[in-house]
């Protein structure tokens, strides 16, 4: 098993108790693939490597799960409460975390 990243990108939301709950149910489903909840985003800011920066992305959090590949990662972000509208607002991407 391999461990993989989902990194949100959007605009942030507000978070009230019914989008809460739909998380932790989503969260809740991930079961022993789940190996952080992550964190939602603050204020960032892009750091170029001229020296410059700029105003971060819009990614909006990120959470951490075990899988066995790819493919079975992208199968476990199905209902994935930031997919909401259905507008193309939101997205996620996944990345495999290597050990170094």
């Amino acid at each position: 098993m391999s461990k993989f990243i989902y990194l949100y990108k959007g605009p942030m939301m507000e978070m009230n108790e019914e989008q809460g709950a739909k998380w932790g149910v989503w969260l809740q489903g991930l079961g022993s693939a789940l190996v952080s909840q992550g964190e939602p985003f603050g204020a960032g800011i892009r750091v170029i490597d001229n020296g410059t920066t700029e105003t971060a992305s819009n990614r909006s959090g990120y959470s951490i799960v075990e899988a066995k590949d790819l493919a079975h990662a992208q199968q476990l972000i199905k209902g994935l409460p930031l997919f909401f509208d259905n507008k193309g607002h939101y997205s996620a991407e996944i990345f495999e975390l290597i050990e170094m």
